[in-house]
């Protein structure tokens, strides 16, 4: 009778291996899952900005050209950026980022034009994507400010000192960025935990571009060369960002760029050379983010006329302070003090500036999609070409901006 148990249970376990042995072929035979087709991988997302300048202004002849045009007389409410972005990792080793613009300002009489910000691939060297090469229209690793998106910056306009190395930010040209995949991901964090980071531009960056700014042909066949080393680190409960950043070429001012009157070297090149520091404490809740850049570049010299190759230095220091409430909205107070002294090269004549700003303001987010900035400029700029000379213009203003994001 046992053996008949026995019997019994050894032909059980023979149909149990059997089935099981029949579902493991099955599985093994079974096609894996397609991988996703390249445009099955593209997201969308895209912001929009609209100011009012006006409120509580004492002097209409104030203006701001490399910032917001609708400063001053004439000015109202503005577009100041609509942005719809398309990116996509279409490969484990291959990304796309195209970025238009639709509020593009031509002059303060022409605006609304459609543009083309953003438009390049990274290509992972590695299979981590630590080692990449940026090749395309993007941004000029010069600079955190400028490297942080309008999207994400407390102030509402970039400082006049770093960002008057490039014009928009942008050029074409290739960069090599590296970074760990740690730090890689600290990058992110500090974009998507509302923390004002810069986004993810590497750890050390090389990079050679055009030099004339985006959008704009090359002109001499030399190219700019950039470099920027930028570490962020945690101690304690804060995390700061050190960083230096470097570059050098000859930029050449066009004929649409000058004056009929202007004297200018015959070749129209100039020496283009910067350097600058970077320090930021992220606002946890208390922030500090400032910069200082010196350098050399094309300048009008109103005793002579003339543009000429010239010194120029100056930076910024924003403080800040988060606050969230119970109910997960969030106020950021910040103030900001800004100087620059020394020329804009993508300005008529080179023009001359000299510029000392206070700028007090708000950030109120009270849904991720919405947010609203007051901010109070107190501001005096010098800013001179061959028909402006001796053009001091000192105000204050009242600037709104609501923003959309989606």
């Amino acid at each position: 009778m046992a053996r008949l148990w026995i019997a019994a249970l050894l032909v059980m376990l023979s149909f149990t291996v059997l089935s099981q042995t029949s579902k493991d072929s099955t599985k093994t035979a079974a096609k894996p899952a397609p991988e996703k087709k390249w445009f099955e991988t593209f997201s969308v997302r895209g912001y929009v900005q609209a100011r009012y300048n006006r409120l509580l202004e004492t002097n209409p002849n104030l203006g701001n050209e490399q910032g917001d045009r609708s400063w001053g007389k004439n000015g109202g409410f503005f577009l100041r950026r609509t942005r719809i972005i398309f990116f996509g990792q279409i490969s484990k080793q291959v990304y796309f980022y195209i970025q238009p613009d639709f509020a593009s300002s031509a002059s303060s009489s022409s605006l609304h034009f459609g543009q083309l910000r953003d438009a390049y691939m990274d290509v992972g060297v590695d299979a981590k994507n630590e080692f990449r090469f940026r090749i395309g229209q993007s941004k000029v690793p010069y600079g955190f400010e400028n490297m942080q998106s309008s999207q994400n910056r407390l102030v509402l306009d970039r400082n006049d000192a770093l960002n008057s190395a490039v014009a928009n930010e942008r050029d074409l040209g290739v960069f090599f960025y590296w970074a760990p995949t740690k730090q890689r991901e600290l990058f992110s964090s500090l974009v998507r935990d509302g923390l004002k980071g810069s986004g993810d531009y590497g750890v050390f960056a090389f990079g050679a571009y055009n030099g004339q700014t985006a959008n704009k042909p090359e002109q001499n066949d030399q190219l700019h060369v950039v470099t920027r080393f930028s570490y962020p680190m945690a101690i304690g409960k804060q995390i700061i960002e050190p960083g230096i950043q470097a570059y050098t070429g000859k930029y050449v001012v066009t004929r649409e760029q000058t004056s009929s009157n202007t004297k200018i070297k015959q070749d129209r090149n100039y020496l283009d050379q910067r350097v600058a520091g970077t320090f930021v404490l992220y606002p946890k809740p208390f922030g500090i983010q400032a910069e200082y850049t010196f350098g050399k570049g094309p300048e009008f010299n109103t005793v002579t006329d003339s543009i000429e190759t010239r010194s120029l230095q100056g930076g910024y220091i924003t403080l800040s302070y988060l606050i969230k409430n119970k109910q997960q909205q969030i106020f950021i107070p910040f103030v900001r003090g800004q100087y620059y002294d020394g020329g804009k090269k993508h300005e008529l004549d080179a023009r001359s500036y000299r510029v000392k700003e206070l700028e007090i303001g708000i950030e109120w987010i009270p849904v991720k999609q919405f947010e609203l900035v007051a901010m109070y400029t107190i501001s005096s700029r010098r800013y001179e070409d061959f028909a402006l000379q001796n053009n001091l213009q000192k105000g204050n203003l009242l600037r709104l901006q609501a923003q959309f994001n989606f």
